[in-house]
């Protein structure tokens, strides 16, 4: 039943089908005033025609914000410092554009004076727990409206019959069943479902988008050089960019060289498996650089405790715990291990595949003297008698012990 105290409610809003039948159902079961919000993620599409959309269904209130730079830079960014990866492949490309969209809703509800906050998400999947756990990590008495679990237009039909009846504009790619859905923005593009719901199928070619198949890639290597400051990406080839340009032209860089395909079926948070279709051209290469920057500026204690670490950050991310405080306790550890990630890799990108060739640092802890083949005046070899008998020592006493 609807909370009839709720007077007023902000929603996360894409202009399509879902969302906008959300609006108009949120104006009728409340009978609320809707507040809508649509964030520029860089998803690539244009956010103007969701501004006449709201305002032809009666909104006053609108707000488009471009969180481009703020994403990258306070989100994906901290992510990637981290080199997380959620069940060893997954570059958490919706996971993590969740915690920005939820904090500028609760920011702009209490700048509206709105009851509650609402979003488009099922009651299927990761990113209703995302949005929740964010909202109540941020404002603990907001009220929460989740239509999906709430209303009974539980199909596709049923959806396009409310809009229908409700004089809702429908683009015409959505007047049947559409072949997957797709979430995008400046890191990432997913699809799932539908075509996509048979893991032993092959994913047909038109669900990628973001990248040239690496077969047709460019038969010629791309090089590329990236330079990083206190492990942060900073600049392409000697050009210094912001953040969410940095990340634009890693994207077309990996594009162009069918770099960032993913096809995994992964574990949700809620208990079922899913099976998704990644694109993550500039992500993927930006994972490869920082490792690189990486392997000659960490200690290896540094290095083999941030690999432990990683899982179970990038578990919290993937789960929707951003603004948890064993999060933002692992990303202190993350951000300190990174005060001499600084230097420059060179890349090759090819059909596909992107290999670190060459890292270069001020701050580099590769001895060439102490690891040549040739003769060195720096390392005593006999050194390494007294230390590998020293590590077998509890493997000897072991063996005389138990036999």
């Amino acid at each position: 039943m609807a909370d009839k105290t709720i007077k007023k409610v902000v929603l996360a809003y894409s202009g399509g089908l879902d969302t906008s039948v959300i609006l108009r159902w949120l104006q009728d079961a409340y009978n609320c005033e809707v507040v809508t919000f649509t964030a520029d993620l860089g998803q690539g599409e244009e956010l103007e025609p969701a501004r006449k959309k709201a305002e032809m269904m009666g909104v006053k209130e609108i707000f488009i914000d471009d969180l481009r730079e703020e994403f990258v830079r306070d989100f994906v960014f901290p992510m990637f410092r981290a080199n997380a990866l959620y069940e060893g492949l997954y570059l958490l490309g919706t996971s993590i554009a969740r915690p920005l969209i939820s904090k500028r809703q609760i920011e702009i509800a209490e700048q509206v004076g709105a009851d509650a906050v609402a979003h488009g998400a099922t009651g299927k999947g990761n990113d209703q727990v995302r949005f929740e756990l964010a909202y109540y990590a941020l404002k603990p008495d907001i009220k929460v409206i989740a239509p999906w679990r709430e209303w009974d237009l539980n199909s596709r039909t049923k959806l396009i019959d409310y809009a229908e009846k409700n004089q809702i504009p429908i683009a015409k790619d959505k007047r049947g069943e559409a072949p997957f859905s797709v979430d995008a923005n400046l890191l990432h593009i997913s699809a799932e479902g539908k075509v996509l719901e048979d893991p032993w199928e092959e994913a047909p070619d038109y669900v990628y988008s973001r990248t040239v198949d690496p077969e047709k890639a460019p038969d010629k290597p791309t090089y590329i050089e990236v330079e990083f400051e206190k492990g942060d990406a900073v600049a392409i080839d000697g050009v210094t960019l912001s953040p969410a340009e940095l990340l634009t032209k890693l994207n077309e860089l990996g594009g162009k060289n069918g770099i960032g395909r993913l096809d995994l079926v992964e574990n949700r948070y809620v208990g079922m498996k899913s099976r998704g279709i990644y694109e993550t051209p500039g992500g993927t290469i930006l994972l490869a650089a920082h490792r690189g920057i990486e392997s000659i500026t960490l200690d290896r204690g540094q290095a083999h405790l941030k690999d432990e670490l990683m899982p179970r950050y990038a578990e919290l991310i993937y789960n929707g715990y951003w603004f948890s405080p064993e999060r933002e306790m692992i990303q202190a550890a993350i951000d300190a291990s990174q005060k001499y990630v600084s230097g420059t890799v060179r890349l090759k990108l090819y059909k596909g595949n992107v290999d670190v060739v060459g890292r270069k640092s001020p701050f580099s802890l590769y001895s060439a003297a102490h690891v040549t083949f040739e003769e060195d005046t720096v390392y005593d070899q006999r050194d390494a008698q007294g230390f590998i008998k020293l590590n077998a020592l509890r493997l000897r006493l072991a063996k005389n012990a138990r036999g």
